[in-house]
């Protein structure tokens, strides 16, 4: 009888260690695409800058913040208003064609080694095969791949496009518009569930079994959250990517000599804000992740900042 119990035992403790290896890895994945597309980011902010692909005319305009806000607001009532009350197809035509021109703009500058033509050819053709595979074959690594090469573009492209002020300003109010809208008003849920329900590259999916596949999927976001049953895939939002590495990339760029050390450290602290909203998510506990990432953020350009340099650097003379 005792050996049976002990038997029983050793097969729940082996059960249970390899559930919390199926959890971490995925998590740890999750961890190096954050590295992955600000490291793509970092080393696509010289061409661009170079290519004049700024998104602002005027780094320093705070103006910058409150259009970009606006313009985020616009686009996110637009986007529910059609899911609500017309086709979602529509909705996909918009967004599949918003990323083949951003992947188009993305990859032309980076494409400079060639002559023109083949430029022009080649981004068309690249960007024309990412809508291609998302509209025929929409599984996840599909997505994560159109989701890294937008991130990482548009990363490095906003980074470019402010300054160390007013990226910080931009991560803040990002940050409690994130938490409004996921405690309060819960409105950015409906947005995830619109886009997943569509396969659109705005989140990246990490599986936690070999077998998962996105394209079979029927449970919405919100299904998923409020369910008990164990998660079979993780979902990032790519802006919970972008909006923190905002920071990263506009250090990097306007911090002489020492930019990429204090770029590095604010990737530390969004790893670690990033470890912290994770330690949440596990327990089952819907969180806005902005706050978390942006946080970490601000504070590793700010320890960094201050003993590098001394002082706040972009904010100081």
């Amino acid at each position: 009888m005792l050996e049976k119990e002990c038997s029983l035992r050793t097969a729940e403790l082996s059960e249970r260690r390899g559930d919390e290896r199926r959890t971490l890895f995925p998590v740890l994945v999750m961890g190096c695409l954050y590295v992955l597309i600000y490291g793509l980011a970092l080393l696509a902010t010289a061409p661009y800058e170079a290519a004049g692909m700024t998104v602002f005319e005027n780094p320093d305009d705070p103006n910058n913040v409150v259009s970009f806000l606006l313009t985020l607001v616009f686009f996110t009532v637009l986007i529910l208003l059609i899911a609500r009350f017309w086709k979602k197809q529509l909705i996909q035509a918009i967004v599949l064609g918003a990323m083949g021109l951003t992947a188009f703009y993305e990859l032309y500058p980076l494409l400079a080694f060639v002559s023109d033509l083949w430029a022009l050819f080649l981004s068309v053709l690249v960007a024309v095969l990412l809508i291609l595979a998302l509209l025929k074959h929409p599984e996840w690594y599909v997505i994560d791949a159109c989701g890294v090469l937008v991130g990482a573009g548009t990363t490095a492209m906003l980074g470019i496009s402010l300054s160390i002020p007013l990226s910080v300003a931009m991560l803040i109010t990002l940050a409690v518009y994130d938490a409004v809208s996921v405690y309060r008003t819960k409105h950015m849920i409906d947005l995830a569930d619109t886009m997943l329900d569509l396969r659109l590259p705005v989140m990246l999916v990490v599986p936690r079994t070999a077998k998962y596949s996105l394209i079979t999927e029927v449970k919405s976001l919100k299904e998923r959250i409020e369910g008990s049953e164990e998660r079979d895939a993780f979902f990032l939002g790519l802006g919970d990517i972008i909006i923190p590495g905002i920071l990263v990339a506009s250090t990097f760029r306007n911090i002489a000599g020492n930019g990429l050390p204090i770029a590095l450290a604010a990737m530390a602290g969004i790893l670690f804000g990033f470890a912290v909203l994770m330690t949440q998510v596990l327990k089952g506990r819907p969180q806005a992740g902005l706050p978390y990432l942006c946080g970490g953020a601000i504070a590793g350009y700010l320890a960094s900042s201050l003993t590098l340099l001394g002082q706040l650097s972009g904010f100081a003379g």
